[in-house]
């Protein structure tokens, strides 16, 4: 249920369909150095996975991606976890009004977790701020929709329409986000603190992980900005 991916690193995926499309999601919890679970995209809380959850450590932090990916199920958390901290992307707050955050993310990681996490604020949309993050003792980046990576093993359908979009085994955002980035200057500096990381595998919000040549795809998959 729970894959290990590293030092202190797991994933989890789930089915997603968008638009008559199976895309995929992918959560990822990481254990703290204090032994505190962070989650990241969380999936939905079934029994099963809550104790594989459990068996882990205690879930403290619950974090986006964005206003749009990776806040589905966040009331499931906060009722079964109710000392977890809900984490907040900009404009989520107004798009999730049902839910009580505790803080509102950025560029600067807070200090709880900031000894094993980093985050970048992918700013420049139209619309949209996301929140990237790097696990530095996995050396994994962790993306939302500026990191679709649509493989082989996606359905016909989703593959031919992910080779339109520009994301069929390469790793970035669909064509309909670039034509919306307001701030290309913004949004390439953005991407290249991504790359001023140290890592090597990097989970994409839909499609397949790259567990290695992490640095080199996402290098490849934004040459159209850098």
């Amino acid at each position: 249920m729970l894959k290990q991916r590293g030092d202190r690193c797991w994933t989890y995926e789930e089915p997603l369909r968008f638009l008559g499309l199976e895309i995929g999601r992918i959560m990822t919890v990481i254990r703290l150095s204090s032994g505190g679970l962070f989650v990241q995209s969380p999936a939905e809380l079934t029994p099963e996975l809550q104790s594989a959850l459990d068996e882990l450590g205690d879930v403290r932090f619950v974090a986006p991606a964005s206003k749009l990916h990776g806040h589905l199920y966040m009331e499931q958390y906060r009722a079964v976890y109710p000392n977890a901290e809900l984490l907040a992307a900009p404009g989520l707050p107004a798009r999730r009004p049902d839910l009580q955050f505790d803080q509102l993310l950025g560029d600067t990681p807070d200090p709880r977790w900031a000894p094993d996490i980093d985050q970048v604020a992918i700013v420049g949309h139209r619309w949209l701020t996301e929140l990237a993050y790097v696990h530095r003792p996995s050396r994994t980046v962790i993306l939302g929709d500026v990191g679709f990576h649509i493989g082989e093993g996606s359905p016909l359908t989703t593959r031919l329409v992910a080779r339109a979009l520009r994301v069929y085994k390469q790793i970035g955002p669909p064509l309909e986000f670039r034509l919306t980035i307001a701030n290309e200057a913004s949004f390439r500096r953005s991407i290249q603190d991504v790359l001023a990381w140290e890592f090597d595998r990097v989970v994409p919000g839909h499609g397949e992980i790259i567990d290695t040549g992490g640095k080199r795809a996402v290098l490849e998959g934004y040459d159209w900005l850098l």
